[in-house]
């Protein structure tokens, strides 16, 4: 008898894969499955919804596993275990370039004392021999004393050497002589932008004066920049993050973004700001605002102020801590109001930074000349951190979107009360007084002022709390968000602060396949967890673009 056993095993092999070739027949292609999962719209866990199908970027099916698994197979397939997975997390204000500028500079975030700035930047200059020393992220409030530092011990380690360290908030720098004389910097100097010792520069400089000396810092080379912004995208993508802001962009630094997106090496959907330039308005304020599927070109950034800590925001009186200092007005109502006035015409939105109730109420006040009652412009105070309590309502009366950063109340909480005193201290970080102006609010962290981690924006929202967990009681609890507030801050409500809500923001069929995928729901976890969170996947356009190991 002859062997049929392999002609058999043949036969029954092609037969099996004619079946499972006319399986997938019945079935209609996806290019990925989300299966055995939690899911947040976010208003809401989706119940008995742990399904989800995705084809060319888009979300094409929500439900079930069972009914999405009959109806669709795909070549990849994400089996979740139970985990929860949330649209994807959407910084609403950062400065993406910048953060990925400071991957080449010394890291002061962590100095508990100048002396450990010092030793921080002599093991910088081992790694960077040449050209000029640049640092960023030391606070004094987080040193004995909280007092500015000079530029004395700079000038002592590294002769001739031009050094310029940026503060935390961006807002003020400290410099070294070498550096001062090559910015051109000399008597005099508009007043509070330069801190003196003994009638001469201490070194400490803010606002335009700080711009000038990090505007003097040499470029790195396209190639440097394109190396920083991938690092910084991956790193952003293992936070979770999906989308961001980019708070302040020339020209040139946007026509890169777009072009490393389009090659596919930045997968992170931008809402990019324009500087006030006049480069800027030639080239992008047209007819319409430039849109792609990951860049969004459709508003300006301004300053109204400087920052808290540097006592650079611009209060109606005087600091508690500073009796003579009311802070800085960088830009004039009559400046403001000509780039509003441009801004309306070309239906763009303004994002003016403004933190002290000065500021605020002046940002308010030119809004108002411009904004109708109605309108749905969109247009932006960010951090609105200190508000009269007269001026809450022109955020409802004409739809001015406050966008707050819920972790700087946690890192300015220890001495905010010093510098604003019990009163003014009850309206700010006032974040769901806010939140009832319009009923709704965008959040972020304004990294790299703050830690790109959106988990930690949503600790904050919702505790009050630092990473110690601290204050026991929670900071101002009265203005904490409640979870799914919080939630939409970044999802939802961080898409709809740069009208690209129809198109993402939240896990609906038609919407961009953005997730971010927890091993925690962040909604009901006891609050101890919440900073335990990891983050599994990060899937933008139906991909994935971080995986945990």
């Amino acid at each position: 008898m002859k062997n049929l056993g392999k002609p058999l095993i043949l036969i029954l092999s092609i037969l099996a894969i004619i079946g499972f070739g006319s399986c997938h027949d019945l079935k209609k292609k996806a290019d990925l499955i989300i299966y055995n999962a939690k899911i947040y719209a976010p208003d809401s866990v989706m119940k008995g919804v742990n399904c989800i199908a995705v084809k060319k970027g888009i979300i094409i099916a929500v439900g079930t596993d069972a009914e999405i698994r009959s109806r669709y197979w795909a070549p990849e397939n994400i089996n979740a275990s139970g985990a929860t997975v949330y649209p994807g997390f959407t910084d609403a204000h950062s400065h993406f370039t910048g953060f990925a500028q400071g991957l080449r500079y010394a890291d002061l975030s962590q100095a508990h004392s100048f002396d450990e700035v010092i030793g921080i930047l002599k093991g910088y200059r081992k790694l960077h021999p040449e050209g000029w020393i640049v640092g960023r992220g030391w606070d004094q409030n987080n040193w004995p004393g909280k007092a500015f530092p000079d530029n004395q011990e700079l000038n002592k380690v590294f002769p001739g050497i031009p050094v310029v360290l940026t503060r935390v908030d961006g807002h003020a720098v400290l410099a070294s002589e070498a550096a001062i004389k090559t910015a051109g910097i000399s008597m005099p100097v508009k007043k509070g932008e330069a801190i003196f010792n003994n009638g001469n520069f201490s070194g400490i400089f803010l606002e335009s004066l700080a711009d000038k000396l990090r505007n003097m810092v040499p470029l790195p080379t396209a190639g440097e920049m394109t190396e920083y912004l991938v690092v910084a995208t991956k790193l952003c993508h293992e936070a979770g993050l999906t989308a961001v802001t980019d708070a302040g962009l020339n020209k040139s630094e946007i026509l890169l973004l777009d072009s490393l997106q389009k090659a596919g090496k930045i997968t992170l959907r931008i809402d990019a700001w324009l500087n006030p330039t006049e480069e800027n308005f030639d080239y992008f304020m047209k007819d319409t605002v430039y849109h792609t599927p990951f860049l969004r070109v459709g508003a300006m950034k301004m300053y109204a102020d400087g920052a808290l800590g540097s006592r650079g925001a611009c209060l109606l009186s005087p600091y508690l801590d500073d009796s003579h200092n009311k802070g800085i007005l960088v830009t004039s109502p009559v400046e403001l109001a000509a780039v509003c006035k441009l801004a309306y015409k070309y239906g763009f939105q303004i994002n003016t930074h403004a933190i002290g109730d000065s500021a605020v109420r002046m940002v308010l006040h030119t809004y108002a000349k411009f904004l109708k009652p109605g309108d749905n412009r969109r247009w932006r105070i960010e951090h609105a951190q200190v508000v009269n309590e007269n001026d809450f309502a022109f955020f409802a009366k004409y739809h001015i979107v406050p966008s707050v950063q819920a972790t700087h109340a946690t890192s300015d909480m220890d001495w905010a009360g010093h510098r604003l005193g019990y009163v003014r201290l009850k309206n700010a970080y006032a974040y769901n007084r806010l939140l009832q102006q319009n009923g709704w609010l965008p959040n972020g962290t304004d990294f790299p002022v703050e830690s790109i981690d959106p988990i930690r924006t949503f600790y904050a929202s919702v505790a009050r709390k630092d990473a110690d967990g601290e204050p026991l009681e929670g900071f101002l609890m009265e203005n904490a968000l409640s979870r799914i507030d919080a939630l939409k801050s970044m999802t939802i409500w961080a898409a709809k602060s740069c009208f690209e809500e129809k198109r993402r923001g939240s896990i609906e069929v038609g919407k961009a396949a953005d997730f971010t995928i927890l091993n925690t729901d962040i909604i009901k976890a006891p609050e101890a967890k919440l900073l335990m969170t990891k983050v599994l996947y990060t899937i933008v356009d139906g991909k994935i673009v971080y995986k945990a190991r």
